[in-house]
């Protein structure tokens, strides 16, 4: 039987693109690979090297140099995935509150994303991958198996976010969570490169009345009917 093998998921911040392409990655025994962690990466060894994320120059140089790997848990303390600049575990670090402020202004640096698309298409290619983001179906991959959009309204995401950060002991003002969101979509969706969209050929999720195990089922009965469009496609084509 033939499979979806590469999967995209985008969305904005705290649809439940996450949670749920994690989810759906080990139902299938596929690599989860969070996008956004790439971009995170960037702005945290922008930080660590007082490189100003104003420099967008300095910043898209470093994004060239920059090894970044994403790999399987190394370790069991939660993680969805374990992330390595130059060898080094930034995993937890790149989720820090100052990259959190700063990452939108990293990924809409156009020479930044030149960079970090052509590794995200290396791996990609390899197949049997749910890729997350947020312009995975209109640039990274236009031609994976499935395109999957999840939306949800910003005061639900914003929940969303609040509860996850005080779930890790951290503090938070929800106000100040919603604000932030409602920048960061601003930004996302008005960006001259790759702004945040909708392929025109994505199935559009609104999750915000939605449990994450509504939307995982969802999504695999989407890579059912992929399945079964592509194995009828290729029975036509052998008679």
């Amino acid at each position: 039987m033939t499979r979806a093998s590469r999967i995209a998921i985008d969305g904005p911040a705290a649809s439940g693109k996450s949670t749920v392409g994690k989810r759906v990655a080990d139902r299938l025994g596929y690599l989860y690979f969070d996008t956004g962690v790439m971009y995170r990466a960037v702005t945290w060894a922008s930080l660590e090297r007082g490189i100003p994320i104003s420099d967008e120059i300095a910043v898209t140089r470093l994004a060239q140099e920059l090894h970044i790997d994403v790999t399987r848990p190394t370790l069991d303390d939660g993680r969805q995935y374990t992330v390595l600049v130059d060898g080094v575990d930034v995993t937890w670090d790149i989720r820090r509150p100052e990259v959190d402020a700063q990452v939108s202004p990293v990924s809409a640096y156009p020479g930044v994303r030149a960079a970090l698309t052509a590794q995200q298409r290396r791996i990609g290619a390899a197949g049997r991958v749910v890729m997350v983001g947020r312009d995975i179906g209109t640039v990274v991959m236009p031609d994976a198996d499935l395109k999957v959009y999840l939306d949800a309204a910003v005061e639900e995401r914003a929940r969303r976010r609040y509860r996850e950060i005080l779930a890790r002991g951290g503090q938070a003002d929800f106000e100040e969570v919603l604000r932030g969101m409602a920048q960061r979509d601003a930004i996302d969706s008005s960006r001259a490169t790759a702004p945040l969209c909708a392929a025109p050929d994505a199935v559009v999720i609104d999750t915000t009345h939605m449990a994450i195990d509504e939307v995982v089922e969802a999504i695999m009965a989407l890579v059912s009917r992929v399945e079964e469009k592509q194995s009828g496609a290729r029975g036509a084509a052998h008679h």
